[in-house]
C-alpha cells in the first residue's frame, strides 16, 4: 500500500496511542510544545486535530509490545537532553564528533527513513554521493536550529511509526534492501526487522548520548 495511503488510514482510524505510548513518561526539565501524538477529532494548536490521551489503546500483541519497547529507548535518549540549552546540545563534550542534540537529529532522521523503506521499499534509501553532505549534517545540529524543534520532529517521526505498526498489515511483509556494500547482497527484511533495527539504533545512541551528557555536566540517566 502507498505510503500517503497507508498514513491516510491510520489517520482516519483515529488510533488510541497516547503520547507517553510513543515517546515514553515525561521528561522533567523538558518540554515539546506541539500536540498530542495521534490524529482524531478535537483540535489542538494551529486547528489541527487531536487524538484524545484518554482514549483507550488498541493496539496489542506483537505491535503494542515493539512500541512500548521504542517508547523506552526513545526515553532515554529524550531524558539526556533534559534542562539543556541550545548551545549544550549543540556542544562536544567528549572525544566524539556528536553532540546530545546531533544524535537525536540523526536518529530523527534514521528512524523516517526505516519507516519509509518498509512503506516504500529500497527506493526510499536510494542516495547518491552528491548526498554525502546533507546525510553528514544530520549528525550535528546547525545554525538556527533548536533542541525544542529537533525534539518535535522527533516527535513526528514516532507518531508515523506508531501509524505504521498499527496499521501494517502484516509484520512478515518483507521489502528487498537496496544495493549497498553494508547490505547483504539480494537479502530483505520484515517490517519486523525494521523496527527492531530502529530499536537497537535508538538504544545505541541513547548510550551514547548519556556518556556525552555526563561528560557535559556530570548528569546522569542513572546512578
Amino acid at each position: 500500500m502507498p505510503r500517503g495511503v497507508l498514513l491516510a488510514v491510520g489517520r482516519a482510524s483515529a488510533l488510541a496511542l497516547n503520547r507517553a505510548q510513543v515517546l515514553g513518561p515525561g521528561v522533567p526539565g523538558l518540554s515539546v510544545p506541539g500536540r498530542n501524538v495521534l490524529m482524531g477529532n478535537k483540535e489542538g494548536p494551529e486547528g489541527r486535530a487531536t487524538m484524545s490521551e484518554t482514549s483507550a489503546p488498541v493496539v496489542t500483541g506483537e505491535r503494542a509490545d515493539l512500541l512500548a519497547a521504542l517508547a523506552k529507548q526513545r526515553h532515554f535518549l529524550r531524558f539526556t537532553a533534559r534542562d539543556l540549552t541550545d548551545e549544550q546540545a549543540a556542544q562536544r563534550s567528549t572525544a566524539s564528533e556528536l553532540s546530545i542534540g546531533g544524535i537525536i537529529k540523526h536518529v530523527t532522521l534514521t528512524e523516517r527513513r526505516w519507516i519509509r523503506f518498509i512503506q516504500d521499499g529500497p527506493a526510499a534509501m536510494s542516495w547518491s554521493e552528491s548526498d554525502v553532505s546533507d546525510w553528514m549534517a544530520g549528525f550535528r545540529m546547525l545554525p538556527g536550529e533548536t533542541l525544542t524543534g529537533l525534539l518535535q520532529a522527533y516527535e513526528q517521526v514516532a507518531q508515523e511509526t506508531a501509524e505504521v505498526v498499527a496499521t501494517l498489515p502484516d509484520l512478515d511483509a518483507a521489502q528487498p534492501l537496496p544495493e549497498a556494500p553494508w547490505f547483504e547482497r539480494g537479502a530483505s527484511w520484515t517490517a519486523r526487522r525494521v523496527l527492531l533495527h530502529v530499536l537497537a539504533e535508538i538504544a545505541q545512541h541513547a548510550g551514547h548520548a548519556d556518556i556525552i551528557r555526563e561528560s557535559l555536566d556530570g548528569a546522569k540517566s542513572m546512578g
